[in-house]
């Protein structure tokens, strides 16, 4: 399963799987036998965060399986209350003890944080931090493209990715095609967005019915052809093998146009705009 995966190079030379394990609100010893099962199942790519709360769960799930450290790619993210620099290198070192690491493979901006207008101090204690060796690869989260031109003007450093909400209501063509004239790669939260809304949808069953797959399959196919990663989640052994099983069949081009045009201005689940949003 692992091989069949195909990975991406990042503008820094770092390599990321097409496919990786989100793990919001997976906690304990219940959320580590999850990420367990999902490293187990093929998964290589773990996404993680500060604000998650489970930092510690992911490393407590590395120990559960035998997947050796060096073919996990392992990221976390900087909360909105650690901007300022000192806090930031703070954070990121707390980030490491809470997983037991030694690095992390991608560790980004949670959210710009634009009232609070010190992201680009954040990001420079990245860049350090990336310096230092505590990161493999710097990256940001649901930044708009002002704000990441503001980092490689005031810093020199373009992030390697930028991890948006991204899904078939709401699937941001205009950042999308910015990140790709930029080369910066497409990261998806949330890529099955409100699952039951996407699996009652007719328009969704009608492609996969055509290609006899499941919902989510044909959902998480739609994005690797965007060039996007997305991270699902699911504690759900086959769950977690059905998500990642989407490497043997291509929607044509009026699949992909037909949920494109599911797209709606108003998409966001949350409200959570990030010229305006404000994370703890």
């Amino acid at each position: 399963m692992t091989n069949q995966i195909p990975e991406i190079t990042l503008n820094d030379g770092t390599r990321i799987p097409a496919i990786g394990f989100g793990t919001y609100k997976l906690w304990g010893n219940d959320g580590a036998a999850a990420i367990a099962s999902a490293i187990d199942n093929g998964y290589r790519l773990i996404d993680a965060a500060y604000n998650y709360e489970n930092e510690g769960t992911v490393g407590k799930a590395l120990k559960q399986t035998s997947v050796p450290r060096e073919e996990l790619r392992i990221a976390s993210k900087l909360p909105g209350r650690y901007h300022t620099y000192d806090k930031a290198v703070k954070a990121i070192q707390e980030s490491l003890y809470r997983a037991d690491l030694d690095y992390y493979d991608f560790y980004l901006i949670h959210w710009p944080n634009p009232l609070q207008d010190i992201y680009v101090e954040a990001w420079q204690a990245l860049v350090d931090a990336k310096k230092w060796g505590l990161i493999r690869s710097i990256g940001v989260s649901n930044f708009l493209p002002e704000h990441i031109e503001r980092l490689e003007k005031e810093t020199g450093v373009l992030p390697s990715i930028n991890q948006v909400e991204l899904h078939p209501f709401f699937n941001q063509e205009e950042q999308r095609k910015w990140h790709e004239k930029n080369g910066i790669a497409t990261e998806s939260w949330s890529p099955l967005a409100r699952a039951n809304d996407l699996f009652t949808n007719d328009t969704i069953k009608t492609v996969a019915s055509k290609h006899s797959k499941s919902i989510s399959q044909v959902i998480l196919r739609w994005h690797y052809q965007h060039n996007t990663v997305p991270i699902p989640k699911s504690a759900s052994p086959q769950r977690q093998l059905e998500n990642i099983s989407i490497f043997d069949f291509t929607l044509d081009n009026n699949d992909m146009t037909t949920l494109d045009k599911l797209t709606q201005p108003d998409g966001r689940m949350k409200d959570q705009d990030p010229a305006v949003y404000e994370e703890f």
